[in-house]
């Protein structure tokens, strides 16, 4: 029989604690009504991992900074053993909402890409990103995303309102691609996957290009086919946009079975609904296929010592874990005071929030929920079966690789509860406080 070393650490918004230690008594103490049992022999998918997303503008604020506040950050993200333990990035190909304004790698009309550079990312990006691999001790798993072809590749000729691009362009636009690919390793860089395009159901008034489930397929394949041929083994990732529809489109481009062999995965975002089991149906369907949040985050500004902005980041991360999600990408790492910089006014939060005119840092509540998770949850961990009695709390439990069961508990309500949580034959019970979020971990001795 295993036994076990129980311990557990939590943040309540009473007093706004942060990841403070737990007092857990054995449930022959003092037993609980409400149970909650883990089952470590029973295990679902394999974690990867948590990150987020190093864009120009997190970057240039970062570099708005004294250094000491900026390295105090990248420590907090990324330190394997005092941070969040971030080992996923995600990186824009070209400009995004949130750049600093338009850019391209490339002239305009240069079908033969002979202008290409990457010059513009050596300013704050792969600076960054070279450093965050450093303090994590190893290189970070990186996703990579196009916003937008170049303009002139693309019907409305605009970086900006959606568009499509040109059907004649779909080669070189691939070809475009693999060269970023190309010109990333040379710098040190292996991208892991890419992203077909960032919320291809969208028009928006920033950098976006649309793509019918159909011309993604189509998209997919061109970009296996030079892939191939410039012999780039890198996964390709569908959807990359909200999970609402997540199966129905991922369905229709799967029934491609070309386009079927060419895809690793399916990425979901947030801002539409939280329907996760949209994610279990097109497990339950194409099971070979990963699933990855490619994108979350709080919408309209900065909220500055909001508690719900935290709940929100553990109630999706949670969800989506519990319907096969595989590794979770947060959105900018860092905004500023105003929470950009963003060249159309597309403000948001984060779970860090620099104040460039004070010199402040900022870490939100959502910085710490995702903490719960990312600290204690490791990658190739595996999710294991709880059930639970009552559906107040919210839960979910991963195994780590070193035998520690790693069990959170989410409570969004008023009311506060005592659990006997019992993992394999270790049961110990926990105060659950109301607004509260618990990580409790159990390890083998």
């Amino acid at each position: 029989m295993t036994k076990r070393t129980v311990t557990a650490v939590q943040s309540v918004k009473a007093d706004n604690s942060f990841w403070q230690p737990v007092s857990i008594k054995t449930s022959e103490d003092q037993p609980s009504n409400k149970q909650l049992t883990v089952d470590s022999n029973k295990t679902y998918q394999t974690w990867m991992g948590f990150g987020g997303a190093l864009t120009e503008a997190a970057t240039y604020t970062l570099d708005q900074i004294p250094k000491d506040k900026k390295e105090s950050i990248l420590q907090a993200y990324y330190d394997p053993k005092d941070g969040l333990g971030y080992t996923l990035g995600r990186l824009h190909i070209a400009s995004c909402d949130f750049s600093l304004g338009h850019y391209d790698y490339i002239e305009e009309n240069d079908e033969k890409l002979e202008s290409f550079s990457l010059d513009h990312e050596e300013k704050w990006v792969l600076p960054t990103l070279r450093r965050a691999q450093e303090i994590a001790g190893q290189p970070l798993t990186l996703v990579a995303s196009p916003w937008s072809p170049s303009a002139w590749m693309k019907t409305n000729g605009d970086r900006n309102h959606g568009g499509k691009l040109k059907k004649e362009y779909y080669t070189l636009w691939a070809q475009f691609i693999a060269r970023y690919l190309r010109e990333m390793q040379t710098k040190g860089f292996d991208i892991e996957a890419i992203t077909v395009q960032n919320e291809p159901a969208a028009t928006q008034v920033w950098d976006s290009c649309e793509y019918t489930a159909e011309e993604e397929a189509e998209m997919v394949k061109v970009l296996s086919r030079v892939f191939k041929e410039d012999n780039l083994d890198v996964n390709i990732i569908i959807w990359d946009h909200n999970r609402d529809i997540m199966f129905e489109r991922a369905d229709t481009v799967l029934k491609d079975d070309a386009a079927n062999q060419a895809v690793w995965g399916i990425g979901n975002h947030w801002y539409m609904s939280e329907d996760f089991e949209e994610l279990s149906k097109v497990h339950d369907k194409y099971p070979d296929k990963h699933l990855i949040f490619t994108e979350g985050c709080i919408e309209g500004g900065v909220q500055l010592g909001a508690w719900h902005t935290g709940e929100r980041y553990a109630r999706n991360i949670m969800g989506d874990m519990n319907n096969w999600l595989e590794g979770f990408l947060d959105w900018n790492i860092v905004l500023d005071e105003k929470g950009g910089p963003n060249h159309v006014g597309n403000y948001c939060d984060a779970p860090v929030i620099a104040d460039t005119k004070e010199d402040v840092v900022y870490y939100n509540s959502s910085y710490y929920f995702i903490g719960h998770l990312s600290k204690f949850i490791k990658p190739g961990a595996k999710r294991v079966h709880t059930e639970m009695n009552g559906e107040d709390l919210a839960v979910v439990a991963f195994q780590n690789a070193d035998g520690s069961v790693a069990t959170v508990l989410l409570n969004e309500t008023d009311e506060a509860s005592d659990l006997t949580v019992k993992t394999d034959n270790e049961a110990v019970t926990v105060h659950i406080p109301a607004h509260s979020i618990t990580t409790v971990v159990a390890e083998q001795t």
